[in-house]
């Protein structure tokens, strides 16, 4: 795995139902995870139950990731019957030379370079009702999940993130933003600027529909060396 460098950025102070994980296995490999809890669902449980699940595993493949989820599934279902215990979750998992992306519900995970920008999963843009169906807690069976594998190259970013980041930015001015960064902090603290400045005045471009969306935020940021 190319060697790389990461920051993590969080502001819960809206709800209280992100989470996130960032884990270092050695050897540049790694696991990068945001989770978005469902508000008013028991979100906060769900993304922290979940969250420390995935901490106790040092998974090969996406494969014993969705088995995590599987199981988490079951157990916030057999609870809430579909209406309590979500959240989203979209995973990183840097293996070899691989990276291997898997995502239940909206939260959206980009591929960010020179060239330009592509959406490897989720959503950006709003909690959307497929996002909802597809969280995990939301049905006896695990919803579909979104899967894809890539090979990373010198200069590539990765950003994943919550809803609360992409309802107030559009893709376009993060991938700049991330694009022109030297590292991952400044691409964080110029995100947060601007978040922060648009809260401020209570609006966002109309393209983002005006209304600033006051909803906690999250984002994993890894540059590739």
């Amino acid at each position: 795995m190319l060697a790389s460098t990461v920051v993590t950025m969080q502001d819960n102070s809206a709800h209280g139902e992100d989470n996130f994980l960032s884990k270092d296995f050695g050897n540049g490999e790694f696991l990068d995870v945001v989770l978005d809890g469902v508000t008013g669902h028991g979100g906060e449980q769900a993304s922290t139950e979940l969250a420390e699940a995935l901490n106790g595993k040092e998974p090969t493949d996406t494969e014993e990731i969705a088995q995590t989820l599987t199981e988490m599934n079951a157990d916030f279902y057999g609870v809430g019957a579909g209406r309590f215990l979500l959240t989203t979750v979209s995973a990183v998992l840097g293996r070899g030379e691989k990276l291997q992306i898997i995502t239940a519900g909206d939260s959206p995970v980009f591929l960010i370079n020179k060239e330009g920008h592509q959406r490897l999963s989720g959503h950006a843009g709003g909690f959307l009702h497929v996002g909802v169906a597809r969280a995990v807690g939301a049905s006896e069976q695990l919803g579909e999940t979104h899967r894809v594998e890539i090979t990373p190259s010198a200069g590539d970013r990765i950003l994943l993130a919550t809803d609360g980041i992409t309802d107030n930015m559009s893709i376009n001015e993060l991938a700049e933003v991330i694009r022109d960064a030297a590292t991952p902090q400044l691409a964080a603290e110029s995100i947060e600027s601007t978040i922060q400045t648009r809260l401020q005045k209570g609006y966002v471009p109309e393209t983002l529909g005006v209304r600033f969306r006051y909803d906690d935020r999250t984002c994993i940021i890894r540059f590739f060396d």
